[in-house]
């Protein structure tokens, strides 16, 4: 089953994709292009310029997505997006009904958020005769992942807070669960779909725990997994 960057894009980030095109007939990944603050820019590919109230929307929501995942739902507030995205606290409401809309729109966000360098770095670990399930989880359970937990998987950066949050931002963290676990069995040798649910919860909870412990430890906790995992499912690799 091939694992490219649509399924990346699902579920892990870049903390260092700076410009991003989206997916269109020639194989780009956004049809949007970003500049540095990850602002829309217009570009010809765009049906019509978006207008200046479309791109501040997309400011404030690309601001929060970013800020739940490193402080999570109650670690921001709707004033401390406004003020990372550099705008005024009193411009909110133009844009969102309630603080609970901008969540379920930020975490939707970043579960689809591009992933362009990861993206390219399966492609090549593909090219260089990786499977499609060893290139996922040494994607997702590397060193790059384990410290960036702001650019990264949504799930395991908010898992532990979806199940108090109001219904809409839980039913939009629901989607991204399965989002995941449908990414895992897409790379599953034989499509895996008893064991999806079951790698997904162990490479989200690895995740997590490595980043509970120092960087070292966490490290080694990641490599052990990798391995756990990669020797389980592809027995045949070296």
């Amino acid at each position: 089953m091939a694992f490219g960057r649509s399924q990346w894009a699902q579920i892990l980030p870049d903390p260092s994709a700076g410009s991003r095109h989206a997916p269109t007939g020639s194989g780009d990944l956004w049809p949007h292009k970003y500049d540095d603050h990850h602002i829309f820019a217009y570009t010809g590919a765009m049906p019509t310029a978006p207008s200046r109230k479309e791109l501040t929307h997309d400011r404030i929501v690309e601001t929060a997505a970013r800020a739940i995942r490193r402080a999570g739902f109650h670690g921001v507030g709707v004033a401390d997006i406004m003020k990372e995205a550099g705008l005024t606290h009193g411009g909110f409401y133009a844009h969102f009904p309630s603080r609970d809309a901008l969540l379920t729109e930020a975490l939707e966000r970043a579960g689809r958020d591009s992933a362009l360098t990861m993206a390219a770095r399966t492609d090549r670990a593909r090219a260089k005769g990786l499977s499609a399930f060893q290139a996922l989880v040494e994607g997702y359970l590397s060193e790059r992942h384990l410290v960036a937990a702001e650019h990264g998987c949504a799930v395991a950066a908010l898992a532990s807070e979806m199940p108090r949050q109001a219904p809409d931002v839980r039913d939009a963290a629901a989607q991204r669960v399965r989002n995941l676990v449908a990414t895992v069995q897409q790379a599953l040798p034989g499509g895996g779909a008893d064991s999806a649910a079951e790698v997904a919860s162990q490479m989200v909870g690895a995740l997590q725990l490595a980043r509970a412990l120092p960087l070292a430890e966490g490290k080694a906790l990641l490599t052990t997994t990798r391995r756990s995992l990669i020797a389980r499912f592809e027995p045949s690799l070296p």
